[in-house]
């Protein structure tokens, strides 16, 4: 009997230790099956750059091409339309999505950002303001010792 329970225990411990191991190695593929879930392949990631590109010689092209055949403000609009249009295939690549992702940690860590309020602004600004004078006033002090110097070694007037 006592064996049996001593079996059992083993084999729960067991299926602990197994049940613990899969899970981490389900944690450690998580996060790739998270990195490659959105990731384009190469080729099509080249296709959209060359698309991206193009639409941009276009605009900038177009636009000179056109000059003498549309008013200002129909070539301004196609070259807005164009440009925003490169950038849209632009953020649609691997290198776009990090860039966005980034954009998105970086808007967050600046809602994390205290401020200075007026008042600490101002005392910053005037604390600047007065090193500033400072370092004027020496450096016009040893400009004037070096100009005094050399008119005294070289008896010429500056």
């Amino acid at each position: 009997m006592l064996e049996l329970h001593a079996l059992k225990i083993k084999r729960s411990r067991l299926l602990t230790n197994f049940r613990l191991s899969m899970s981490k190695e389900n944690q450690k593929k998580a996060p790739q099956q998270l990195e490659n879930k959105g990731v384009k392949s190469k080729g099509v990631n080249s296709v959209l750059w060359l698309l991206s590109i193009v639409l941009i010689a276009v605009a900038a092209i177009g636009n000179a091409y056109f000059a003498s055949h549309f008013t200002l403000i129909v070539r301004v609009l196609l070259l807005v339309v164009l440009l925003v249009a490169a950038v849209a295939f632009a953020a649609i690549t691997n290198q776009g999505q990090k860039a966005i992702s980034f954009m998105k940690e970086s808007r967050h860590e600046l809602r994390k950002i205290v401020w200075p309020n007026r008042q600490e602004s101002t005392q910053t600004t005037l604390i600047v303001l007065a090193a500033c004078v400072v370092v004027a006033l020496i450096l016009w002090g040893i400009d004037s010792v070096i100009v005094s110097v050399v008119t005294f070694l070289t008896n010429l007037r500056f």
